[in-house]
């Protein structure tokens, strides 16, 4: 017998993580993938180096890939990442089917990872721990109404 004060099974329990802050972490770090887009702020003698640079790649450069061709599968593969995530924003509020999310999310954390990886940069090593975040949640984050 369950007590008095606990709620009936036919009520819906409020998940733990607000679709709406995991909606708005999609679509930042989305976002942030667009920063391949632009252009490289200039250079000074005591700033850093500018981590978001499509025209070498530390294992595609090596192979001879012209930097024409890495710069166009730089900016598909961010734009792949930022659409999935979008895409898995916008089903995890309910706008589209809520079983969307997962193979959206895993599009666009696989997408961001061979991005982050093939054009590594100290820097981003926080990406591809979010990236492998994501990833494990798709098995263990389940949106309401689904």
């Amino acid at each position: 017998m369950r007590p008095a004060s606990s709620p009936p099974d036919t009520q819906r329990r409020v998940p733990l993580v607000p679709p709406l802050i995991i909606a708005a972490f999609l679509l930042i770090h989305g976002a942030i993938h667009l920063s391949y887009l632009s252009p490289r702020p200039p250079a000074t003698a005591t700033g850093p180096t500018w981590p978001f640079t499509l025209e070498k790649s530390w294992l595609l450069s090596r192979v001879g890939v012209p930097p024409e061709l890495l710069r166009m599968l730089g900016l598909a593969l961010s734009a792949v990442t930022f659409a999935a995530f979008v895409l898995a924003a916008i089903s995890i509020v309910g706008l589209l089917p809520t079983s969307l999310w997962a193979p959206a999310v895993a599009l666009g954390a696989g997408s961001s990872l061979a991005l982050l990886v093939l054009y590594f940069h100290p820097w981003l090593v926080l990406g591809m721990a979010i990236d492998a975040v994501l990833l494990v949640a798709t098995f263990f984050y389940q949106p309401v109404g689904t």
